[in-house]
């Protein structure tokens, strides 16, 4: 909590005690000469009392021993107990006598209420710096969340970036050593998908027009690897302009349904369709399974299924529903994420 915040709390705290104070005044039950006195030494003792309790917590509380500290508490108490009879007895003897002469008298009834005032102000303090440190505390326990949210999506990331790029790089080396001349197309194709990956990609949210825009490069780069123009369809419903989302975060589900598609039916093997709507965005993406094919990861060491799953509880939680159904040679993944 900012220290302004801190001080305003304990500004409206005074006010309410001084206010409280002042009630007999207000109904006229004190005189005004011995009232206003009488708050002057009561706000002053209090004060004492207060903000010393208020800035010994953190001692008392940081002793391992509890009887200790309730000890030290007590000691504390009953030396401020003293301290305020001595403070109000030299106050009413010597600085403000009483004008009809009557003998100041420390009797039972004044020590008292000495406690019983002590107890109070210990009470608010105590009260009042348990609320502070508990909303720091809770302040501080978000932020080491959020630091460490942050922390694993820059893993998560960093994970399938290399993943895609080294793909990617096999299939041109692919080319390349065909000497097909679609090699050149290639790279520039993933010449594209580097800009995007390097300098739009890194932002918490882009353009959902650019990620369509990566998505169609990375298929137009699988076409020419596998010299099937028809071998994947894909189609946008609704307009995209002026909707974000997070980066690379649609391309798992593309490049999972490439790495374990079967070649071996009618095209297209692979169905993706992206359903853009007020509310929400629907990413369905359809795939034929190859025999002996493990769809739902990768095991030479790639991003898998558990890897997004991590992510989207990160990046939309509450927000996004996954479902991955496997219906004999047909895998088919659904992504919703809401507004």
């Amino acid at each position: 909590m900012k220290l302004k915040y801190k001080i305003l709390i304990l500004v409206f705290f005074w006010i309410y005690i001084i206010n409280q104070v002042l009630f007999p005044y207000y109904i006229k039950s004190y005189k005004a000469e011995f009232y206003f006195k009488d708050l002057l030494v009561y706000i002053f003792v209090g004060l004492i009392t207060f903000y010393s309790i208020y800035f010994s917590l953190s001692f008392l509380f940081s002793r391992k021993n509890i009887f200790l500290s309730i000890f030290l508490g007590l000691s504390l108490m009953t030396i401020l107990v003293f301290s305020r009879v001595g403070i109000e007895f030299v106050f009413w003897k010597y600085a403000f006598p009483m004008k009809d002469g009557k003998p100041v008298i420390l009797d039972q009834p004044w020590i008292f209420n000495s406690v019983r005032l002590v107890i109070i102000n210990t009470i608010y303090a105590v009260l009042i710096r348990l609320a502070i440190d508990w909303y720091e505390a809770q302040k501080l326990k978000v932020e080491l969340i959020n630091r460490n949210q942050a922390s694993e999506l820059a893993l998560l990331r960093s994970q399938v970036n290399p993943h895609f790029l080294f793909n990617t790089l096999n299939n041109i080396y692919s080319l390349v050593y065909k000497k097909s001349d679609d090699a050149p197309e290639a790279v520039m194709k993933l010449s594209s998908i580097m800009r995007y990956m390097l300098y739009d990609a890194t932002t918490d949210k882009v353009l959902l027009e650019k990620e369509i825009e990566y998505l169609k490069s990375f298929i137009e780069l699988q076409k020419l690897r596998l010299r099937q123009q028809d071998f994947v369809e894909i189609a946008i419903h609704g307009d995209p302009k002026g909707r974000t989302i997070t980066p690379m975060l649609l391309i798992p589900f593309v490049e999972n349904a490439f790495k374990h598609c079967s070649k071996n039916v009618p095209n297209p093997s692979i169905r993706i369709n992206l359903f853009i709507e007020p509310e929400q965005v629907q990413f369905i993406v359809t795939n034929h399974i190859r025999k002996n094919s493990d769809s739902s990861g990768d095991p030479s060491g790639g991003i898998g299924m558990h890897n997004i799953q991590r992510r989207l509880d990160l990046l939309y939680p509450g927000k996004h529903s996954l479902v991955i159904t496997e219906d004999q040679d047909i895998f088919t993944v659904k992504l919703v994420i809401e507004n």
